[in-house]
Formats: C-alpha cells, sequence, structure tokens
C-alpha cells in the first residue's frame, strides 16, 4: 500500500472510531487501515473511540491488534482510558480495561494525572468506582 493510501485510511479509521459504527471500523481495518495508526494530529484511532464515547469502536480496535495504553500525540490527547475516565463513558471505560487498559497509567510519560485522578476530578462517580475496583485487582493480582 502506498503511503497516501496509508495515510486517507489513517485519517478514516480515526473518523470511523469516533462518530462512525464498529462495522465501519472494521470496514477499513480489513481494507488495510493500521488499528495503532494516527491521523495527521497524531491522534489515534482507540483515543477517538474512547474519548467520543463508542465502546463498540474500542472493542473492534482491540479486537484487531490497537494497544490499550499508547499515548495519543494529538496536542491535548493523552491514552484512551485517561480520555474515556475523564468524560465519564463507563461502557468504554469497561471496554478498554477488558482490554488490557492499564488502570495505573498517567498520562504525559507518567507525570500527569490517572484515568482514577480524571473521574474524580470531572465527578463521574461510576468510572470511579470501576477504576478503583480495577486498581485493586491489579494490585491483588500483582502481589
Amino acid at each position: 500500500m502506498n503511503r497516501r493510501t496509508s495515510k486517507r485510511l489513517s485519517r478514516q479509521l480515526v473518523e470511523a472510531a469516533g462518530y462512525g459504527s464498529a462495522a465501519r471500523v472494521v470496514e477499513l481495518i480489513r481494507a488495510g487501515a493500521d488499528p495503532g495508526g494516527r491521523n495527521a494530529d497524531g491522534t489515534t484511532a482507540l483515543y477517538a473511540a474512547s474519548v467520543q464515547g463508542n465502546p463498540d469502536g474500542v472493542r473492534a480496535l482491540l479486537g484487531h491488534g490497537a494497544d490499550p495504553n499508547a499515548h495519543s500525540g494529538g496536542p491535548t490527547d493523552g491514552t484512551p482510558l485517561c480520555a474515556a475516565a475523564c468524560w465519564g463513558h463507563v461502557e468504554t471505560v469497561r471496554a478498554l480495561l477488558a482490554g488490557g487498559a492499564d488502570p495505573g497509567l498517567r498520562e504525559d510519560d507518567g507525570q500527569g494525572p490517572s484515568p482514577l485522578e480524571w473521574a474524580v476530578r470531572e465527578e463521574h462517580e461510576d468510572v470511579a468506582r470501576l477504576l478503583r475496583e480495577a486498581l485493586s485487582t491489579t494490585a491483588v493480582g500483582g502481589a
């Protein structure tokens, strides 16, 4: 696939992940879009799906190999789980955690807020509860 086609597919995948259906996400991946690819701003499709609260898009991307912990590179981006937590997208947080997202991973190379801090700051108690459960399970499993 040439570079131009790859860029076009990445742009379309990020857009579909945020505002389209999971079927469109899968269609673009089957056409050659990289599930971990980025648009011209550096935003990943998984981040776009997470910030827009698209759990089906998240599951489709994770099912095709997108990294649940990859930082998105846009100017206001971060991790998919932080994005979903910040906006209070409960089902998207569940999908990310089920897909292997690290509930303790902080943004900005470990210097920024954690997903739980985002959820608490934005007063999303259902998300905060899920993240606390995930963190306690991780601590027990890692001990």
